[in-house]
């Protein structure tokens, strides 16, 4: 642990207290319970709640952000997807970087709160990660955006439902997804790269937690064969996946099958663009935003989904 914590960016290591240690399942209802904190609106950010359906028929809540005051005007789209290892998490979590998406991108956010594990273990998240993909394309005129120009995205288990929907909406033919962000994505099951062995300190996601999340997010399918719909490193095929961009901290315990999954996305002939982050921790830049490490990490995707949405 000592070892660890001398790796971590001098800027990162204050954040480290301020952080809860979770262990998995035991803590999974009281983890639940926690609400995140009350962050600055902007004027500038509308945000209305709707209810469509899910992947089962069932009632999903999505929120959608846009520019206040934006006259009709047609804009590109990002579906965000929550992180919260495949148990935890809802839109609301997000509503400060999804208000960034569209005050930078100037674009439409819409994220949904799909199910979660163990109650709905895979497939129903990425069936309703699917779903809403599906809606926000055949929304496209009553959101004013431009069908040609929308991008999926998420971070954590955001970035492997990203990843997974990504695979799902070409081998379906379903909506045309423009691009992708998997930030940091958990999407390899296995666990048996050389840093999911390495990160084992408490405070931040590791090995012990990333384990008992993927039981609980396979559910029975934990004992059959592994979906690439529910972890993309299975995936043997990346032919024909919109542009990618991604990132990771050097101390994540997701580092590896990150990198792994970007060389599989350039040797597919995938576009992607990778940053690693020396010294950075699970979900680093949200637990230090003021941090220069962690503002250069925020900025890299902003400015990512940027370039992507003017461009389609």
């Amino acid at each position: 642990m000592d070892d660890f914590l001398s790796r971590v960016n001098p800027e990162l290591q204050e954040g480290l207290n301020a952080l809860l240690t979770l262990r998995l399942p035991d803590d999974l209802p009281m983890a639940r319970q926690f609400t995140p904190p009350p962050f600055a609106k902007s004027d500038a950010v509308l945000t209305t709640v709707r209810y469509i359906s899910g992947g089962d028929e069932n009632e999903m809540l999505i929120k959608i952000y846009e520019p206040a005051g934006r006259e009709g005007r047609r804009l590109p789209a990002l579906l965000w997807i929550h992180g919260g290892g495949y148990v935890l998490g809802h839109p609301d979590g997000d509503d400060g970087l999804c208000e960034d998406f569209v005050k930078t991108a100037d674009c439409v956010v819409v994220s949904p709160d799909y199910r979660l594990a163990p109650e709905y273990p895979y497939p129903a998240p990425i069936e309703d990660c699917y779903a809403a993909l599906v809606w926000l394309a055949e929304a496209a005129e009553d959101l004013k955006i431009d069908p040609s120009r929308i991008a999926i995205g998420g971070a954590s288990a955001g970035g492997g439902l990203t990843a997974a929907l990504a695979l799902l909406a070409r081998d379906r033919r379903g909506p045309a997804v423009c691009f992708q962000m998997p930030l940091y994505p958990m999407i390899d099951d296995r666990n048996v790269t050389p840093s999911s062995h390495e990160i084992t300190y408490p405070v931040v996601w590791n090995r012990a937690n990333n384990v008992e999340a993927w039981k609980l997010y396979l559910g029975d399918h934990a004992f059959g064969e592994i979906s690439p719909y529910a972890a993309a490193s299975r995936a043997t095929d990346l032919r024909g996946l919109p542009p990618a961009y991604t990132c990771v901290g050097q101390l994540d315990p997701f580092r590896d099958e990150t990198l792994h999954y970007v060389a599989q996305l350039a040797q597919a002939g995938v576009d992607v663009e990778f940053t690693l982050y020396p010294g950075g921790y699970h979900g680093f830049e949200h637990v230090n935003p003021k941090s220069e490490i962690g503002q250069r990490a925020r900025d890299g995707y902003l400015n990512a989904m940027v370039r992507a949405l003017r461009h389609g």
